[in-house]
This record gives structure tokens, C-alpha cells and sequence, in this order.
């Protein structure tokens, strides 16, 4: 039998303070979401001028970013090169980039979903934040 790694909530808090960080050092109103292994979501946090709908988009993102075990933004590139029938996937919603999985070991453990601004620096504060695991 396997062990399996998990988010505790002390890595959830230091993700989430080091994405924070990443986008309060460039001005960026977002909302940060951080899922488990199953896109359950473990936090969500809305920094202020961040748009209503990113609390929405940022779930998401997390969500597929967690169930797919790749970052979302491939589904945003299978779509884009013109396989629209993806976007009648069951559950799932987040097919922007922004939306990064959180691998120990070769395993996800959970991801980071970003929205607010654009789609690669929504990615880019996502990833900031999961550097802090230093994984």
C-alpha cells in the first residue's frame, strides 16, 4: 500500500500568502482559490477590486486544474486548436489558463486557481504560490 501525500493547512496558508504576495507586488486584483487532490475547494480568497465573477472562475480553474492532474490551460489549448466538443466535458468548468496542480512526489495533491487578470499572470501568481511548498 501506497502512502499518499495531502494539503495540510499550514502549506494552503503559505500558498496562499506567496500567491497574494506575487499579486500585490504587481497590483493585481484576483481571486485565489486552492483545491485538494479531488478540486474540493480549501480556500478562496478575493483581494479587494478583484471582480465578483473571478470568486466564480478561480474554483473553477483550481477545480479542473486538480481533476485533470495537468495545468488547465491545456483544455484551453485543445479548444483553441478546434476541438470545441471538449467544452461538453462532464464537470468541467475551468478551461482557462491560471488554473496549476500541485505535484509531490508525481502525484497531485491539490492546485492553485487564479482569476483576474490576464490568463498568464493569473498562472504566474498561481505558480509563485506554489513555490512556497518548495516541492
Amino acid at each position: 500500500m501506497k502512502t499518499k501525500s495531502f494539503l495540510e493547512l499550514a502549506d494552503v496558508k503559505a500558498i496562499a500568502a506567496a500567491a497574494e504576495a506575487e499579486a500585490l507586488k504587481n497590483n493585481w486584483a484576483v481571486t485565489i482559490a486552492i483545491s485538494d487532490d479531488a478540486g474540493n475547494l480549501l480556500w478562496l480568497q478575493r483581494l479587494d477590486g478583484a471582480a465578483a465573477l473571478s470568486s466564480h472562475i478561480a474554483p473553477a480553474k483550481a477545480h479542473t486544474a486538480a481533476m485533470g492532474r495537468r495545468d488547465s490551460k491545456v483544455y484551453e489549448d485543445i479548444i483553441n486548436g478546434g476541438r470545441t466538443a471538449f467544452l461538453t466535458a462532464p464537470l468541467v468548468e475551468g478551461m482557462l489558463e491560471g488554473g496549476v496542480p500541485i505535484v509531490k512526489d508525481g502525484h497531485v495533491i491539490g492546485a492553485v486557481g487564479v482569476s483576474g487578470v490576464k490568463s498568464n499572470e493569473d498562472a504566474q501568481i498561481a505558480k509563485a504560490g506554489i513555490a512556497a511548498l518548495g516541492l
